[in-house]
């Protein structure tokens, strides 16, 4: 417990809609204000997807991404991570460009195949503000969001070996640590390398603690002591399995990609109070929280100097 804690915070992602929240950052303006705010509360780096400033549908078109990341990048010192995951349905051309064409210093790649269901979301509503919405959540009862061996060497090649971006691996289920084993062994992927445990979507690992311990314990036998790992469990388990990872050494991802609310049917305003909120506990622990300066030599990343904007 003597290392300090990362923390990320994923501000918008491709998951939630307009609907769900009026705090969700849609627009660029929106995305970019919660990112510095979220920084300055204390994430040293910010996972970043972009929407349709006027659907809030996910997007990956690069002229979107451009009209946040130069903001962001002049007002904090945070590590930006651009997401290769993109939107559920998109092809993953489409998932990649935005990064290709930014080459930040770090994006998140997704370590395998996963059955995707967000579809029981369409319960909690009757009524949506745009027709995308439900048709969205309905498209995932059939769905596969698709990470083959050919998909994650084609990104690993083109994005990490060509522009020089690191990674966070976003590990759904057990076996995608013995994908990333397999990279490992063929050299493509070199420590120091960044796993992100991620728990409660449906189709991937249940947020029960001892798919934590688990987790945790095969990625030491692989691994090591050559990555660093991250935690981020859906909904409610949020907080919880954030201060679990801690414990254990571990860091930790918060923002409102991943939950939408701050306690028992309330409704987070803003990113940044979940940031505080961890913060918070993670200090009460008696751990530090890491800077970003601090988060890029530990994970070995380029420098904010050597990007794309």
């Amino acid at each position: 417990m003597a290392q300090s804690v990362i923390i990320t915070c994923a501000v918008t992602g491709g998951i939630h809609t307009p609907t769900m929240s009026k705090h969700l950052p849609i627009t660029p303006d929106q995305i970019a204000a919660e990112s510095i705010a979220a920084a300055e509360a204390g994430a040293s780096i910010i996972h970043l997807h972009a929407r349709d400033p006027e659907t809030g549908r996910p997007t990956p078109d690069p002229k979107v991404f451009m009209q946040f990341l130069p903001v962001i990048k002049n007002n904090c010192d945070a590590i930006i991570n651009v997401s290769t995951g993109g939107g559920l349905g998109m092809t993953l051309e489409q998932r990649l460009e935005a990064a290709l064409v930014t080459k930040p210093e770090m994006a998140s790649l997704n370590s395998g195949s996963i059955n995707f269901g967000i579809f029981p979301l369409l319960q909690k509503h009757s009524e949506w503000q745009h027709s995308w919405e439900p048709e969205f959540l309905d498209m995932t009862r059939d769905f596969v969001f698709k990470n083959t061996f050919k998909d994650i060497e084609y990104t690993l090649r083109e994005l990490g070996e060509t522009h020089g971006t690191r990674f966070e691996f976003e590990c759904y289920d057990l076996g995608h640590l013995y994908n990333l084993a397999y990279f490992v062994d063929k050299g493509l992927i070199k420590p120091p390398f960044f796993i992100q445990m991620i728990y409660g979507i449906l189709g991937g690992m249940g947020a029960d603690p001892d798919n934590m311990a688990h987790m945790y314990s095969i990625a030491k036998k692989l691994f090591g002591d050559s990555f660093e790992w991250s935690v981020l469990a859906a909904g409610r388990n949020q907080m919880p399995f954030a201060t679990q990872s801690a414990i254990m050494g571990g860091n930790v991802r918060v923002g409102l990609e991943d939950n939408l609310y701050i306690g028992a049917g309330q409704l987070a305003t803003s990113n940044a109070e979940q940031v505080h909120k961890i913060r918070r506990i993670v200090e009460e622990l008696g751990l530090k929280v890491a800077t970003p300066d601090e988060a890029r030599e530990r994970l070995g990343l380029k420098g904010k100097d050597q990007v794309g904007f």
